[in-house]
């Protein structure tokens, strides 16, 4: 089936052949055959680089009204945003901003690329944009199963189905075990396929042999070298081609990377220039110097732009290795002759634990690169001693099914009252209603199992504060409903909810935290927090970002045993500015001095501090500070929203909310 045979307007049809796209993979021709062109649901669970985006393209270019695009990462946003700016006639709006925002000018465009959490945000603060929409593609798919965002995933897909009955759902992953499943509960057709434009041979690497499924064994000494060093020289050096390499940390990533400069001695001065003018810690001038040499690590602690970079002089041959940390291999388009998994084991916070097959398969989906690679090969490094184990865990294995997280405290506090505040439930029972057209409703009726039964993980739902730990449940007792009513209890205790025998409504206070978007738990301890900085005598920046910092929803700056003493002395000396009563403190101290650490960070932040410094002296990268800041801007935003639910005069605290706020977003970090 040629790109000209298909219901697209010329100029589409031209863009696409100008592209080298005229006649389609085989997976494509299954998706319209499956009428993805006809305003019909279909999941495509089809291998990376086997035509995902051009399906997402079919069905949004055909469809009668606006599309919308979820993508699982910010990064992978804007680069949807590029390729769909790119077709002709086509306006393309991004929503991955503010969370209390409707965005109401997104009505203007014909395809919205937005994050999972900015769709239940906008649909949380009734945008009419969303009721418009005529195709929804989620891309990424399979991270249903993901303890963070896969309830909010599964939970917006329901409410998007009750806004717009009859929109057209088209799923994509590269990884589902249990595709099946999922696309019965979208209702939609299924393609699956194993089908690459390149074929994929993988293994795993011992012994001085990469050693493949289909029986071959290729030798690859890595003598004092190492592992993953001989064989990206192997592949670079032998066979003019790339290489991913994955490891299990930051410094893994740099370190690796470092000990190949001496390899290669082929990219363009100017990759190195372009990296060397954005270095502003070590960190950026070590990249800057890997990539002199061909190399470059890629991990979260480089600055937006550095990774940018990166990622397209990998795309343009111009670099010729990248040491990565897993995060590389979520949906980012970078292909390679060759991808090395030398650590299929990382630190959870008290242990090493396997990789999931699912992860590892997504990283082997990134070797072979099409026009250029005759096949794409993919190994597990492992030990003599551990090869059967790792060969039938990761090569020969399926990916894990995808089971819906839903059924946790955590996720339902969310959920349970934004459902609530914006109208899609004002009683126990529509509540149930709306969770029974979820993910984790289906699994249930299908027998498929759930995660998460265990998962009431996070606070006692009677406590008032959200501080005490919960009692885990021993398996699966019955369903959701219990875990509801829970929640529905500790939402009345902190005065978010008021029920009325079987009725809810939300309070101005549960509306305004949903409406705001933290996790229930944040606004109960912000508003708690705010009650006590209404009687320090002085209120300053640094009041206000403890106050912020020391919430679930701001990821924390670790201390480390050698500075313990350091950030517990600044908390002393600086005792009447805090919240916390410094000298009676009730809580868990240390986890509250990384609070604190990450408050004194942001202060620095907005006092001008560079980033050269704030490296120095807090042991961050860019890319840390960057989301640090982000992450502050909007629970300030939100605590200054709050400040209208404290009974005290609240003025000056809000005043200088204000300020730190304007102080942050006027930082170029």
């Amino acid at each position: 089936m040629d790109v000209a045979d298909l219901p697209l307007d010329d100029e589409f049809v031209a863009h696409f052949e100008s592209q080298g796209v005229e006649e389609l993979y085989p997976t494509q021709v299954a998706a319209v055959e499956a009428g993805v062109c006809n305003g019909e649901r279909v999941l495509a669970a089809i291998p990376t680089a086997s035509g995902k985006t051009l399906v997402a393209e079919l069905a949004m270019l055909t469809a009668d009204g606006p599309a919308l695009y979820v993508v699982p990462l910010r990064a992978l946003a804007s680069e949807k945003f590029d390729e769909f700016d790119a077709l002709p006639g086509v306006s393309v709006g991004m929503a991955t901003g503010d969370f209390d925002a409707t965005d109401e000018d997104l009505a203007e465009h014909d395809v919205v690329v937005a994050t999972s959490e900015k769709v239940d945000s906008a649909i949380r603060n009734g945008a009419s944009w969303v009721e418009a929409l005529s195709c929804v593609v989620v891309d990424e798919i399979h991270l249903l199963d993901a303890e963070g965002r896969g309830p909010t995933l599964e939970v917006t897909i329901a409410k998007l189905r009750r806004l717009t009955p009859d929109v057209q759902l088209v799923g994509l992953s590269a990884t589902v075990g249990n595709a099946r499943a999922i696309a019965d509960w979208l209702d939609a057709e299924l393609v699956a396929s194993d089908w690459r434009p390149v074929d994929l041979k993988t293994g795993v690497y011992a012994d001085d042999a990469m050693q493949f499924s289909d029986g071959e064994v290729r030798r690859v000494p890595a003598g004092e070298q190492g592992a993953a060093r001989a064989l990206a020289s192997d592949v670079v050096e032998g066979e003019d081609g790339q290489c991913l390499v994955f490891v299990n940390s930051r410094r893994g990533a740099q370190d690796l990377a470092l000990t190949l400069v001496d390899e290669f001695y082929a990219t363009p001065a100017d990759v190195a220039e372009e990296l060397q003018s954005t270095a502003r810690t070590a960190t950026g001038v070590e990249l800057a110097r890997c990539a002199a040499h061909g190399v470059a690590f890629h991990h979260a602690g480089l600055a937006s732009e550095q990774r940018r970079v990166v990622e397209r002089a990998f795309r343009d041959r111009e670099l010729k290795v990248i040491v990565a940390t897993p995060t590389l291999a979520a949906g980012v388009n970078v292909p390679a002759r060759r991808v090395v998994v030398r650590d299929h084991e990382r630190w959870n916070g008290s242990e090493m634990e396997p990789l999931s097959v699912l992860e590892v398969h997504q990283m082997f989906g990134r070797a072979g690169r099409p026009h250029l690679d005759p096949y794409g090969e993919a190994v597990v490094v492992a030990e003599s001693h551990e090869v059967d184990d790792v060969r039938e865990r990761y090569v020969e294995a399926e990916p894990e099914p995808v089971r819906s997280k839903l059924r946790s405290q955590r996720a339902l506090r969310t959920h349970v009252l934004a459902s609530v505040a914006s109208g899609f439930a004002d009683s126990r029972a529509a509540i149930l209603e709306l969770l029974d057209e979820t993910f984790y409703a289906h699994q249930r009726r299908e027998g498929g199992g759930v995660d998460g039964e265990d998962a009431n993980d996070d606070v006692d739902a009677t406590s008032d504060d959200g501080g005490e730990e919960e009692t885990a449940d021993d398996g699966d007792d019955g369903g959701i409903d219990d875990v509801v009513d829970e929640v529905l209890t500790y939402l009345d205790a902190v005065g978010m909810l008021a029920r009325d025998g079987q009725s809810v409504r939300a309070t101005p206070l549960g509306d305004l935290v949903s409406r705001v978007y933290v996790d229930p738990v944040t606004g109960a301890s912000v508003v708690e927090a705010l009650e006590r900085a209404s009687t320090l005598p002085h209120v300053t920046a640094l009041t206000v970002l403890e106050l912020v910092c020391d919430t679930r929803d701001m990821p924390t700056v670790y201390v480390r045993d050698d500075e313990a003493g350091q950030v517990s002395d600044a908390a002393m000396r600086r005792r009447d500015e805090l919240a916390r009563d410094v000298m009676d403190f009730d809580g868990d101290y240390q986890a509250w001095l990384d609070s604190l650490k990450t408050a004194l960070l942001l202060e620095d932040v907005s006092e001008g501090m560079d980033v050269e410094q704030l490296s120095e002296q807090y042991g961050v990268e860019p890319g840390d500070v960057r989301r640090s800041v982000e992450r502050a801007e909007w629970l300030l935003t939100a605590t200054e929203s709050l400040t209208e639910h404290v009974d005290a005069d609240l003025s000056a605290v809000a005043a200088v909310i204000r300020e730190t706020r304007d102080d942050l977003v006027a930082v170029d970090v």
